[in-house]
């Protein structure tokens, strides 16, 4: 379903289900615990009472790594595999979700286990050079990094909120990531 899902949306002569991670984007769930979070994730085929996700591809959302409230990482899926997060940056983008939303703030200690994660995530695939929170990705509609083949398949989102990401930047500065901002210049 992930190959097919490819080759809908990025690239229809694709042969393999593999990225190479040039960036990573910072997501809510939307949850207030972890055992709700995990169960979004733990299905490989979208739900069909999510008609718009389920109609725009069968295989469901994923993400690489879940973030409990209290900082703990879940790896949820190799870095290298792709994972439908983030419309347009699937097929070069890490996605990290922290269990939380607009009811349950992010906690300090999601901010700490994010920065760890990013700075692991960077050591490890040297090629990252930008960091986005999900709200941003829009920004990147007329970048290179930008791919998606059907124009109407688009979502506005707000996680994870200026606020965390202004914070996760500060901690992260030394790395010199870009945000979508500078990626669009």
């Amino acid at each position: 379903m992930t190959l097919l899902y490819i080759q809908r949306h990025i690239d229809p002569e694709a042969q393999a289900i593999t990225i190479e991670p040039r960036m990573v984007v910072i997501h809510w769930t939307g949850t207030a615990d972890l055992e709700s979070a995990f169960r979004i994730f733990d299905e490989e085929r979208a739900p069909r009472e999510r008609w718009l996700l389920y109609q725009a591809g069968a295989v469901n959302v994923s993400a690489h790594f879940l973030i409990d409230r209290d900082g703990s990482i879940y790896r949820l899926m190799p870095e290298t595999i792709l994972a439908r997060h983030c419309i347009g940056l699937n097929h070069l983008a890490i996605g990290i979700e922290n269990v939380g939303g607009p009811e349950s703030p992010l906690t300090a200690g999601q901010l700490a286990a994010n920065a760890a994660l990013v700075r692991d995530l960077k050591r490890r695939f040297p090629q990252i050079e930008t960091l986005i929170g999900h709200h941003e990705h829009n920004q990147l509609r007329t970048s290179s990094l930008f791919r998606e083949r059907e124009p109407g398949y688009r979502t506005e989102k707000i996680d994870p909120g200026e606020n965390f990401m202004r914070a996760l930047r500060v901690r992260l500065k030394d790395l010199g990531l870009s945000d979508a901002r500078s990626r669009t210049r």
